[in-house]
């Protein structure tokens, strides 16, 4: 792998390894490792979007870039204000391209999230409840819960209240129930 474009600091870098880079100013401390986001490797045939390689940067230190000369002037009034401005950047260089995978960072979040999925099971599904209610979303109760018999929407409110306590779901409900009474 020749080449890879990272994002750093919300910037696009294309780098070699061993190249040396100015970054805008990392929190990192000087001989830290970080390992920025790969966007595209090439330099071996095709390039490839999104791969799963790791690219591994050393912090070199921190730098102050060039000073930038800002300079006022109106004309005719004796108006004139200079001042000045240096960018705080970082030094880093590019140790290896390609030494391992990625770590999915994604991935634990998608582990903890099927836990919830699966304490939702365990509510109790109240009799003469219209079924599949669980799945239904608010909008699919709102259309739906025109067409119930009374007993049905009574259960519907009273697992809603008990478990889920959408407010759309419930609003939908009460308003269906109010329509049947009349």
């Amino acid at each position: 792998m020749t080449y890879a474009i990272i994002k750093v600091a919300g910037k696009q870098y294309r780098v070699r390894e061993g190249e040396r880079l100015l970054v805008d100013r990392l929190h990192e401390e000087d001989g830290a490792t970080i390992s920025p986001a790969v966007l595209l490797v090439g330099g071996n045939g095709t390039p490839t979007l999104d791969p799963d390689v790791q690219v591994t940067a050393r912090v070199v230190g921190a730098v102050k870039g060039p000073k930038i000369r800002i300079g006022k002037y109106k004309k005719r009034t004796g108006y004139r204000r200079h001042t000045g401005f240096r960018a705080s950047l970082t030094q880093i260089e590019i140790e290896s391209i390609g030494a391992g995978t990625r770590t999915a960072r994604s991935a634990p979040a998608k582990a903890e999230k099927p836990a919830p999925a699966e304490a939702a099971p365990t509510t109790e599904h109240v009799k003469g409840m219209p079924s599949g209610y669980e799945e239904m979303t608010v909008a699919e109760i709102r259309k739906a819960a025109p067409e119930w018999n009374a007993p049905m929407l009574a259960a519907a409110l009273e697992f809603e209240q008990a478990n889920a306590k959408r407010k759309g779901a419930l609003a939908a409900l009460e308003s269906a129930i109010a329509a049947k009474e009349e």
